[in-house]
């Protein structure tokens, strides 16, 4: 069993949440490359059992939420203090592991960056990933109102059914007019981390005002837009790093933390877990994510 040196924790981890980073990374495409071999596993949830000097505020048996980057995919694992944030009591483990990256994500996006007003229209693209619906839970616990968009009446029927969105969009056959009728002109707000052709055509359906977030690129286009299409439209192209938001403004970075743990522990947000595998099915994991089957987030749990 491994030991933690000063300012570290040993934890049990009861969960780990699989990301599009991991993916990314296991493929050598992602930005930040571990050195090899390494454990993936961004983010996850479990016990402390014990801790090195210099802890005060974690204790052994506390239930936390560790913010890795790597090392999640294991049965225990020594993670700075630092790292760790508590569990939010109303969350499972599963969740709690689905829960940071993706919300810290959406909060920044929603918050930080579009300055969501109550009653605004919300377009989130790719709603079904683990990004989109953080996005589509915490828009709705804001006040705003969503619609989500996805190529699958079957991931669009699960959000249906989770999340109670305002509209619904299948956006196989493409979405601009529809968007127009459901909003009575244009999105206010436009999340949108699949890029390319979405990208391309949501410029074509926002509100003058509006604020179109650039979170991602899962479709593996970047698209570019004409400058004149902004300007005669009246809407911003906004970019989000979340993480480097809150590396550049560490003050905001930790409001961020404090909001959306606030909204977990009153019980207004949701994590929604479309399946936990043990840990001798990562491959497993992998797969669900690769071939975009998945609604939320995909879980390891390495003790069942």
């Amino acid at each position: 069993m491994p030991k933690p040196g000063d300012g570290e924790a040993l934890v049990e981890i009861r969960a780990a949440a699989l990301g599009f980073p991991d993916l990314l990374m296991t493929e050598g495409k992602y930005q930040h490359k571990p050195d090899l071999p390494f454990v993936p596993g961004s983010e996850c949830a479990g016990i402390v059992v014990s801790t090195g000097g210099d802890v005060t505020d974690i204790a052994p048996g506390d239930e936390v939420v560790v913010m890795c980057g790597t090392g999640g995919f294991a049965e225990y694992g020594v993670f700075p203090v630092s790292a760790l944030r508590r569990k939010p009591a109303p969350f499972d483990f599963g969740q709690a592991a689905a829960f940071s990256a993706a919300y810290l994500t959406a909060y920044v996006s929603l918050v930080r960056r579009a300055h969501l007003q109550p009653g605004e229209w919300v377009l989130v693209h790719g709603a079904a990933g683990g990004v989109g619906l953080a996005a589509v839970d915490l828009a709705k616990a804001l006040g705003g109102r969503v619609i989500a968009a996805s190529g699958s009446d079957e991931k669009l029927a699960a959000i249906e059914r989770n999340y109670a969105p305002d509209a619904c969009l299948n956006i196989s056959e493409g979405f601009r007019e529809r968007v127009k009728q459901i909003t009575g002109g244009g999105a206010d707000i436009i999340y949108d981390p699949v890029g390319g052709d979405i990208f391309d055509e949501s410029t074509r359906c926002i509100a003058f005002d509006g604020r179109l977030l650039v979170v991602g690129f899962t479709s593996g286009r970047i698209a570019t837009v004409p400058t004149n299409i902004p300007l005669i439209k009246g809407f911003s192209v906004v970019g989000v790093r979340a993480g480097e938001y809150g590396r550049r403004f560490p003050e905001r970075g930790q409001e961020n933390f404090a909001a959306i743990w606030a909204l977990a522990e009153a019980g207004r947000l949701t994590p929604h877990v479309h399946a936990s595998l043990s840990l001798d099915r990562w491959r497993d994991a992998f797969e669900e994510m690769r071939n975009r089957r998945v609604v939320g987030r995909v879980v390891i749990a390495p003790h069942d």
